[in-house]
Parts: C-alpha cells; structure tokens; sequence
C-alpha cells in the first residue's frame, strides 16, 4: 500500500520539463533566456487575448523592412488604446539588443503590448497596466522546404469562417486565431496542409499567418478586406511594380482563386511561396508558376539591399 498522499504525483510519474528554442526575452526592462520569459496569469493578454504583437525577421544579420513592423506596431498599439514604455528607437534597439544577445543569423523577432494587469483586477481595461515584451528565437517556417519547393497543399475552410472585421479589425495584429486555428484542424482533416478563410460571401480573406495573391489574366490579385496589411504583402505589392505588374487590391472570390494561373502566399514566416493545390485539385497545371518564382527570388535578393534592409550591428552603435 503507498505511503504516498492524495492526489501526490510520483517522481517517475513527473511530466518532462519544458524545452524552448534558443533565443533572448526582453521583459520589464531587462533582457532574460527565453526559458525564463514569463507572464502573470492575471494578464488580459492571456485571459482576453487583449493584446497586440508584431513579428520582425532577421536575415544574414540583418531587419527586412525594420521601419513598416514598427509602424504597424505602433499604429496597432494606438488604436489599441495602450501605451508603450519606450519610444521608436529604444525599442528598435531592444529589438536589436535581442538579435544581438541570441547570436542569431536568422531569426523571428517578436514585439508585444498586452493590456497587463490590473492591480485590483478591475474589469476596467482602463485600470490595467500595459506591458511589452519582446523576444527574438530561430526563424521559422510556414512551409518546410519541400512544400516551399513543390507548392503547398491547401484547403478552403467550410465550417468556418473569418471573424468579421466589424468585430475585430484585422488591420491590428491580434492573437484572435480560433477561427484560423479551427480552419487548420478541419484543413487537416481533409489531409491537406494548410488552410484558407473566406468571408461567408464567397471571397477569401486569408490564412493563418499569411495573405492570399492569385496571378489572374495579366494582373495579381490580392484581397481588400478582413486581412492584415502584411508587411510582406506590402512587400510583394512593390515588387510587382518592379516587375511591371498590375495589382489589384479587391474582393477575391473562390471561384476566381481556383481558376487562376498561379496562387500564392505571403508571410514574415518565409516570405513569397506557391500554393499549387486548392480543395485537393491542381493550381492550373499543378507546379510552381514562373512568376511566382521570380517575384519569391527578387524578394530574397532584397534582403541585402540597404532601402529595404538594416544591419542589426547599425542599430545598436
């Protein structure tokens, strides 16, 4: 018989401790591993999903389009009504600072405001203390190699649709996923690898972490409303420019995608990748399309380019 008390959890039983990526946290003024980065429980940010983020990438050593994430953080974090305990360039370089202590050459770097803690906890957001955090860990993917090689696989969700952005306004970076994360499990379900929301009108709006382009009779397609304004979306818009290519910036319909020459995907979290499979059907003849390719390659090349790129060394000195 054991000796042990109720409800007592046997050492082998223990779970095994968290493991984390290696990277550097920055919180409450100071700059911590990420194993030690933590929030209080009381956080409307974890209780409410009150809270905005942006995500930087570092490449070679270096911000892509450093200027446009803090403009959008920062416009988020207004229209938030939250405020920050730094200004713009003291969180460029705490940004920096993160990169630099990490030692990474590659890396996904995240800035944060959540609505904090009220130190009564007053239902009133107005009550609560706002707090940043920022970390830099290994950049990530959202195709492995061989789907960025053959084009991703990807479902338009039935059973759910995007959050309407008279709930919730795309156009600030928000943690609000339970539509985008219930579209992936019914897009793995389907056994394809990704997954598309529309607007319940027979439009697309976008996908988890990524903004949706069609290449469609002579111009490129890209959805107005119920997305995020991307930073590499913006990116893409630009480049088509460069590469003499019309945009338009409306309604995208179903239909219209299924049908396009090419379709691709947009995202900090690997930059301009094919889609080459709709609903389990080939994108027209099912590989990769020459433009997309040409536009993912111009992409990767400005990463070196000093208008569209910041060395993390220049910021901190």
């Amino acid at each position: 018989m054991s000796n042990r008390p109720e409800g007592a959890v046997a050492q082998d039983e223990m779970p095994a401790p968290l493991t984390f990526p290696p990277g550097i946290a920055y919180m409450d003024g100071a700059f911590v591993p990420i194993s030690e980065a933590k929030i209080s429980v009381l956080d409307w940010g974890l209780l409410r999903s009150d809270a905005t983020y942006d995500v930087v990438h570092v490449w070679q050593g270096r911000f892509f389009r450093l200027d446009k994430h803090l403009d959008r953080f920062l416009s988020s974090v207004a229209k938030l009504r939250m405020t920050l305990p730094l200004e713009r360039e003291a969180l460029a370089r705490v940004l920096a600072g993160c990169v630099a202590r990490s030692g990474l050459e590659n890396a996904y770097v995240e800035m944060i405001c959540t609505r904090g803690v009220s130190p009564t906890f007053s239902r009133d957001p107005r009550d609560a203390v706002n707090r940043f955090i920022a970390f830099a860990i290994p950049f990530g993917w959202i195709a492995d190699e061989e789907q960025r090689r053959r084009g991703l696989d990807v479902a338009i969700a039935r059973d759910v649709e995007r959050i309407s952005p008279r709930s919730v306004d795309p156009t600030v970076k928000n943690y609000h996923w339970l539509d985008l994360v219930a579209g992936l499990f019914e897009a793995y379900e389907r056994e394809a690898e990704n997954v598309m929301l529309t607007d319940g009108a027979g439009n697309v709006t976008e996908g988890p972490g990524f903004n949706i382009f069609a290449l469609s009779n002579g111009r490129v397609i890209t959805p107005d409303i119920g997305v995020l304004e991307g930073i590499t979306r913006g990116a893409a818009i630009d480049l088509c420019a460069e590469l003499h290519m019309p945009v338009e910036i409306t309604s995208l319909p179903v239909a219209t995608l299924k049908a396009a020459e090419e379709v691709f995907i947009t995202s900090t979290a690997g930059g301009i990748m094919p889609v080459t499979r709709l609903d389990g059907t080939a994108v027209a003849d099912g590989k990769p399309g020459t433009f997309t390719a040409k536009l993912a390659a111009l992409y990767w090349d400005k990463h070196q380019d000093p208008a569209w790129s910041t060395a993390v060394d220049d910021i901190l000195t």
